[in-house]
């Protein structure tokens, strides 16, 4: 993503943020946030690994449906075993009602089910998740919790507002990690100095996290010839959200770094 894309991008998600976090926590409201953007990169990464598993039985268009919710209406005894392969190939299982063209969907319509609909999602997900590796992974937010309504029909039109806005406001950015991870930097950033304070954490900005990613990936015994070309592994004591193990990977190279290592004491750990 270029400079300017990237700065397009903030601009974005501030002013979605100024708009619609009204009396709700910055850091709180930043969760919610990231995660809708994460099951837009999810459900994007899902469809495209669906349409290369099912070749030419992936429906080219859908009237008033996804092609994949089209493809289990026509194939229902089909379901599990393409399931198992999506669970074996790219770890994760995400539904047809529970992708997000699906669930911003819903939510521009005000369909009263996108609540309960979300719920059953990110259940889903976190329980079919090859070897449970994605347990846990939406357990920053609670779409019960009376910070976003006191009722559930409260709380499902604050989740509506909150969806259509990400999903109108990102329309023109592309789905991919890029802008996946420049979101994250970007939000995580911007609602660092409320977040964390309690329990002695602190975000890293994204200079320092660069520079000093780019010190590990030289040779120790002499930086002078610049970067390796290969680590065999790298590690974080206390990697936080993982930004600068992913970081050192940006500098080597996807192919550089055979082993990534980090822990974290308030979540789980990340290998």
């Amino acid at each position: 993503m270029t400079e300017q894309n990237q700065k397009q991008l903030g601009t974005t998600l501030w002013a979605i943020a100024d708009q619609l976090r009204g009396a709700m926590d910055a850091d709180d409201f930043r969760d919610y946030m990231l995660v809708f953007i994460f099951l837009r990169y999810l459900s994007d990464n899902y469809e495209t690994a669906a349409q290369k598993e099912l070749g030419s039985d992936y429906p080219d268009t859908a009237l008033e449906t996804t092609p994949l919710q089209l493809w289990y209406n026509q194939n229902p005894d089909d379901i599990a075993e393409f399931e198992k392969q999506m669970r074996r190939k790219v770890h994760y299982v995400i539904q047809p009602q529970h992708l997000w063209e699906s669930i911003a969907e819903m939510a521009r319509t005000q369909n009263k089910e996108l609540l309960e609909t979300l719920q059953k999602g990110f259940k889903y997900i976190e329980n079919e998740s090859f070897a449970s590796t994605f347990q846990g992974l939406f357990s920053e937010i609670n779409l019960d919790s009376e910070k976003i309504g006191k009722k559930y029909s409260d709380r499902n039109a604050k989740l509506c507002t909150i969806i259509t806005a990400i999903a109108q406001g990102l329309e023109k950015f592309s789905t991919d990690s890029d802008t996946l991870g420049d979101a994250y930097e970007y939000l995580i950033g911007q609602f660092a100095s409320g977040s964390g304070k309690k329990a002695g954490e602190f975000y890293t900005p994204q200079q320092i996290s660069s520079i000093l990613s780019a010190i590990v990936t030289l040779d120790s015994q002499d930086p002078s010839t610049g970067k390796k070309k290969h680590l065999d592994s790298i590690l974080d004591f206390a990697c936080g959200s993982g930004s600068l193990l992913l970081n050192v990977r940006h500098q080597i190279g996807l192919q550089g770094i055979s082993k990534i290592y980090g822990q974290e004491k308030t979540s789980p750990p990340t290998t």
